[in-house]
């Protein structure tokens, strides 16, 4: 049976401009082209999530606009359980994200409705605990990642925290955590140290994943475990949602009982698959194209 994951997090509508290069502050510069998608680190862990084939569900806020239909549309037609979001008077979440010709790209988000998206019903308490894996991230008020992450623990369910934005994490968050996922700026916002320091992650956490763009994923647990696992090699076009397609792959890959090490090599894969394709969502990979690139071995 397919793993249930549980993703709680944000849901934006990535508004997408396409350009020769990203502008100079005061500077203007002619696109090439305009794309509009549903976006969120949440949403789209969850569609990453659902496509890569678990069961997944969707707790979170969007606006009463156009913006919040068209979101909660294209979430329930990637196959993500969509019935216990929440509807909020006003604005959906929305990203302005610029993408240059060599796949970089530039973030701009307003939170909107993301913003109300505090504590937890009961009903949403009863999916995490239904749940084998939780994912959140840092894109919502960290009350409710505190909340969600306790009701994780309360109903046994493994709990995966992709920090970012980054930021130094609560102790109460902390104590709750099974899997923490960051990049290296997430890395060392988390120890509050310039340097990358992986014991002073897992004297908080007792695993970690440990992102490195070109370079792959590191992991480490507290039982001694350090590998690093190397990137496949593809033509990249924008890097995006590489991060999503990667985290929502590894929470699947986990709840499917899969080695954490052999876990994130198929998550590397994700993330290869992904930058193949401009946007977000849509660039998402499916569990077939994910398995295409692992077992291609283009490492």
């Amino acid at each position: 049976m397919a793993p249930r994951i549980v993703v709680a997090g944000s849901a934006n509508m990535d508004l997408v401009g396409l350009a020769p290069r990203l502008p100079r502050p005061g500077e203007t510069v002619l696109g090439d082209d305009f794309l509009m998608m549903a976006g969120g680190k949440g949403a789209n862990q969850a569609i990453a999530a659902a496509r890569a084939g678990g069961q997944t569900a969707f707790l979170g806020a969007i606006g009463s606009d156009a913006f919040g239909v068209n979101l909660n549309a294209r979430l329930n037609g990637a196959g993500v359980d969509m019935r216990h979001v929440r509807t909020s008077y006003g604005p959906s979440g929305v990203a302005v994200i610029m993408v240059d010709r060599d796949g970089e790209n530039s973030i701009l988000v307003a939170p909107g409705a993301n913003n109300t998206f505090v504590g937890l019903t009961e009903a949403e308490q009863e999916t995490i605990a239904e749940g084998d894996v939780l994912l959140c991230q840092q894109e919502i008020p960290v009350e409710t990642v505190i909340a969600a992450a306790h009701a994780a623990r309360v109903g046994g369910t493994r709990m995966v925290l992709n920090a970012a934005p980054a930021r130094e994490l609560p102790d109460e968050l902390l104590v709750n955590i099974d899997l923490l996922v960051v990049n290296e700026v997430e890395a060392r916002a988390v120890t509050g140290g310039d340097e990358i320091d992986v014991p002073g992650l897992l004297a908080l956490v007792p695993r970690v994943v440990l992102t490195l763009g070109g370079s792959g994923s590191r992991y480490a647990d507290r039982e001694g475990r350090d590998e690093t696992v190397p990137a496949y090699r593809v033509e990249v076009t924008d890097t995006t949602a590489a991060g999503d397609a990667f985290t929502g792959a590894l929470a699947v890959a986990w709840g499917e009982g899969r080695d954490l090490v052999e876990a994130v090599r198929w998550a590397n894969a994700a993330g290869a698959a992904c930058v193949r394709r401009v946007g977000a969502a849509n660039a998402l990979p499916t569990r077939d194209e994910i398995d295409e690139v692992y077992r291609a071995g283009w490492v």
